[in-house]
């Protein structure tokens, strides 16, 4: 998916990871809450877990991480859904679980942002990019 967000200001070279960041997550809110999602929580935080994206739709609850990237940059963004990366995900999961007391399904998935020199963005969805046996 290509679009413009109205967040977008990768012409600024200062920009930092944070913004970036910030940017890919309100983008891939928005494209999720257009695809019928239900957005229940972002960048949730206990103790030293985080989530970048809790999201609802049909019963199933999606744990979403989110990569951001400029395009041009020497790695894609799907690449840092490493494996060592989704072992941090899953246990901040498990603790988001427990402190909800979610009972259904759960799915995790990856979005893959690359930011555009010229104001629009890339979201790639990944569903199930990552697979847990609980």
């Amino acid at each position: 998916m290509t679009t413009d967000h109205p967040l977008m200001t990768t012409d600024h070279p200062l920009m930092t990871t944070a913004e970036t960041g910030r940017i890919g997550e309100e983008a891939v809110a928005d494209y999720l809450r257009q695809k019928g999602f239900s957005i229940r929580a972002r960048n949730w935080r206990q103790g030293h877990y985080e989530l970048d994206l809790v999201a609802l739709r049909d019963g199933i609850l999606h744990i979403v991480e989110v990569k951001t990237r400029h395009a041009g940059s020497l790695t894609p963004p799907e690449a840092a859904a490493t494996r060592r990366k989704f072992r941090a995900v899953s246990r901040a999961a498990a603790c988001y679980i427990r402190a909800v007391g979610w009972r259904g399904d759960v799915q995790f998935d990856v979005a893959a942002v690359e930011l555009d020199t010229d104001g629009g963005l890339r979201i790639d969805w990944i569903e199930s990019a990552w697979e847990y046996n609980w």
